[in-house]
């Protein structure tokens, strides 16, 4: 087993060393790492039906998806990932279980009692601290978890807020649950960079720390991993399953009714019902959003040269794009 601390807090570049060591590695892998605020969608969701599109942009939190499926999960350095990575076949089957045994005798030992729960949760005192999520690539299996210690519920539940009337597809949908931080219900306060090093001490017997780094051949080809799928709009967005938005906002003038259809990320038929006034037909304003992705700064600089009071009275700019997610 080979034991790796991660101390790189960039959600792209730490997904990406997972699809490195699961691809590209025959050991069989323990990794610990953790990311700055971030949002990680799964493999099969609708990314802007799991977030607040908003708050996370309003903060500049990035949004990244994962390998695995499973549902959406907020990141800060409050909360610790954990990624075992071994030989494994899908006919096997999924079995969340026996990878978190490890995390749930090292809670134990620091005194914490803990329990798996449903399907891919582990529990304290019925509340949620940690999620679990698998993919199988070539014999191998990645299995990932989170450890919320010391991570901000505020955050938490408000980059991961949506209106769940806005989306109609068939994506993963993300189930929210009461969840808590393990250092909540530790016997004597701890750090958690203390709490990292005595999770890593457990798991891996004492392994030395000298030995737990990527090599920087290693690193090197993550960095490049990141920038060619983790840091890409049409990987984090644009691999969202087909879904049709619609959105009613009463705006100053008027009652303004949005309803898109949208694949791969982009927009192939947009509807502006309503009754505002206009002295323009909405049909060519619809036909300004045909094609172009459902991101902000794309809508945004495609509509930049048009007079929208022609078309929708009353409606500047901003009150549009606010009414488009």
């Amino acid at each position: 087993m080979r034991y790796i601390y991660n101390p790189s807090t960039d959600p792209a570049f730490n997904l990406a060393a997972e699809e490195l060591l699961l691809t590209q590695s025959a050991d069989e892998i323990f990794m610990l790492w953790r990311n700055r605020p971030a949002v990680i969608v799964g493999r099969n969701q609708n990314t802007l039906a799991e977030i607040d599109e908003t708050f996370t942009r309003e903060r500049g939190i990035p949004v990244v998806r994962r390998l695995s499926g499973g549902g959406a999960v907020f990141h800060d350095l409050g909360n610790i990932n954990f990624t075992f990575i071994n030989n494994g076949n899908p006919t096997e089957g999924l079995d969340f279980e026996r990878f978190t045994v490890p995390i749930q005798k090292a809670l134990a030992a620091m005194g914490v009692a803990c329990e798996f729960s449903g399907r891919n949760d582990l529990l304290i005192e019925g509340k949620k601290f940690s999620g679990n999520a698998q993919h199988f690539h070539g014999g191998r299996i990645l299995h990932h978890g989170t450890l919320l210690f010391s991570s901000d519920m505020a955050d938490l539940s408000g980059a991961l807020r949506v209106d769940p009337e806005k989306y109609r597809d068939k994506a993963v949908k993300s189930v929210r649950s009461r969840v808590t931080n393990i250092s909540s219900h530790l016997p004597a306060p701890m750090e958690v960079t203390e709490f990292i090093k005595a999770l890593m001490d457990f798991v891996s017997g004492g392994a030395s720390p000298d030995d737990m780094a990527l090599t920087d051949a290693e690193s090197k080809t993550v960095e490049s991993m990141a920038e060619k799928r983790y840091r890409t709009w049409d990987w984090n967005f644009g691999s969202s399953p087909a879904y049709n938005f619609s959105k009613r906002t009463r705006t100053e003038g008027g009652l303004l009714d949005v309803n898109l259809y949208v694949k791969k990320g982009r927009i192939l038929t947009a509807r502006l019902f309503g009754d505002y006034f206009g002295v323009r037909d909405v049909d060519a304003l619809e036909e300004r959003l045909t094609g172009c992705r459902h991101e902000r700064g794309e809508i945004e600089s495609r509509l930049a040269d048009v007079n929208l009071d022609d078309y929708l009275h009353g409606v500047t700019l901003p009150v549009l794009l606010d009414c488009l997610f």
